[in-house]
């Protein structure tokens, strides 16, 4: 492969697991650092605002920048802008603070959807969908991104894949992801002047992180952190990604020993 310049690293189940690091992967992050290769934070997390997490990475012991992470929030928050939305929001009180105000003398044009546990409500859920049915097809249903599941401190939870279809399913307006895998969001996360075949990207998800980058041509790089579950891959039916590492420390340790000259 190319010579490698940057690595864009997902978070929650690759870094992290809630408030508790994935085993060595505070000082890989900074073994990482010393090889002259640009790092950023690429994540869907929906639950928190930005400085929220950034917040929670400091404490539990990461060195970063704050304008390292690219949130799929902010693609969110600037889709939002640059349409000149006016949308109704299924997202935690947290991310919330992501977003513009509404202008309360328009009417919804929009329906926003992330990862929001307590407003995952039949109500919250049929006043979007009542949104996007009675405007005729010209609202928008935008996904901030479609997991399927994500991994908490105790247990694999559901994401919000299946309300985003379901919308899709009753309303017949068809979503809009702004977060991985969406091929735009992996190219605005590339560091200026990095090709994506100098890029390697190392995550938890084989499709919304590995498959996703490697479709315009990164290095995907899977962990069985997190969401990966052993006992639903066989070896016939492993994902089809650049390689398979038992954590992100592993990865660094692969990186340190065959892609740096």
């Amino acid at each position: 492969m190319a010579p490698v310049k940057a690595v864009l690293i997902d978070l929650s189940g690759t870094l992290h697991i809630d408030d508790q690091p994935t085993e060595g992967s505070v000082d890989a992050l900074k073994r990482l650092r010393q090889l002259d290769i640009t790092v950023k934070f690429v994540t869907n997390t929906t639950k928190e605002s930005v400085s929220s997490l950034y917040a929670r990475l400091i404490k539990i012991g990461f060195e970063l920048e704050f304008n390292e992470i690219c949130s799929s929030l902010t693609a969110a928050s600037n889709y939002v802008q640059i349409n000149g939305l006016n949308p109704y929001y299924i997202v935690t009180d947290d991310a919330r603070k992501d977003f513009p105000e509404n202008d309360p003398s328009l009417k919804y044009d929009a329906v926003v959807i992330g990862l929001a546990p307590d407003n995952f409500t039949y109500k919250n859920i049929d006043e979007a969908f009542r949104i996007l049915h009675q405007s005729n097809g010209t609202a928008r249903l935008v996904a901030i991104h479609e997991g399927k599941y994500y991994k908490t401190d105790q247990k694999i939870s559901v994401g919000p894949g299946c309300f985003v279809k379901g919308l899709e399913y009753s309303s017949g307006i068809k979503s809009v992801c702004v977060g991985k895998p969406n091929e735009y969001f992996f190219r605005s996360a590339l560091p200026e002047g990095v090709t994506p075949a100098e890029c390697i990207m190392i995550g938890d998800d084989p499709n919304d992180d590995c498959l996703g980058a490697m479709s315009i041509g990164m290095k995907g790089y899977l962990v069985e952190t997190g969401k990966y579950q052993p006992e639903l891959v066989q070896d016939n039916a492993r994902p089809r990604v650049d390689g398979i590492f038992k954590n992100f420390s592993s990865v660094v340790d692969y990186i340190e020993e065959n892609l740096i000259s």
